[in-house]
């Protein structure tokens, strides 16, 4: 998981603790999955360096995948847990997006779209896979897990 991150800092938040990360989870009311922890342990959220994935269907954004501008981390102005009107609660508030989990990435499209992890299936103590809400705001699961998500994001050029 080295070098996820692109050098700018401009979404990152601050340095991340176990505090944070338990406000966090107490104040969305979703355990998070330790393999975003493990990335946010890196960098608190930032720029990635792959930031397209493939789909399997057409999306707002192009006929064959989705672009994410940043993985959003815990705390701060960007952060998950945000009271700034940028945070996971406010942004599926806004944007009328399903209530299934946490929005985690932030897009080009400025809220027409999403990724969020999806506990529909399994509690807010569970795994949650990743979802892409185009939109229509029906939840399309487009990862089993964030680390799959993580795994599978590449190069834009990849799609040109």
């Amino acid at each position: 998981m080295n070098q996820i991150f692109e050098d700018s800092e401009y979404y990152t938040g601050p340095a991340l603790d176990a505090k944070l990360i338990g406000q966090a989870e107490q104040s969305l009311g979703f355990q998070l999955p330790r393999s975003y922890v493990k990335v946010l342990s890196q960098r608190n959220g930032g720029v990635p360096r792959n930031r397209c994935f493939p789909t399997d269907f057409p999306t707002s954004w192009a006929p064959d995948h989705i672009e994410i501008e940043a993985i959003r981390g815990i705390g701060g102005e960007w952060g998950i847990d945000s009271s700034s009107g940028l945070g996971s609660p406010d942004m599926i508030a806004e944007w009328g997006y399903p209530e299934i989990g946490i929005v985690i990435c932030v897009m080009p499209s400025g809220g027409h779209d999403a990724i969020m992890l999806d506990y529909s299936e399994v509690g807010p103590g569970g795994e949650p896979s990743v979802a892409y809400i185009d939109e229509d705001r029906v939840p399309r699961r487009i990862a089993s897990s964030f680390q799959e998500f993580l795994e599978r994001m590449k190069p834009c050029e990849y799609f040109t």
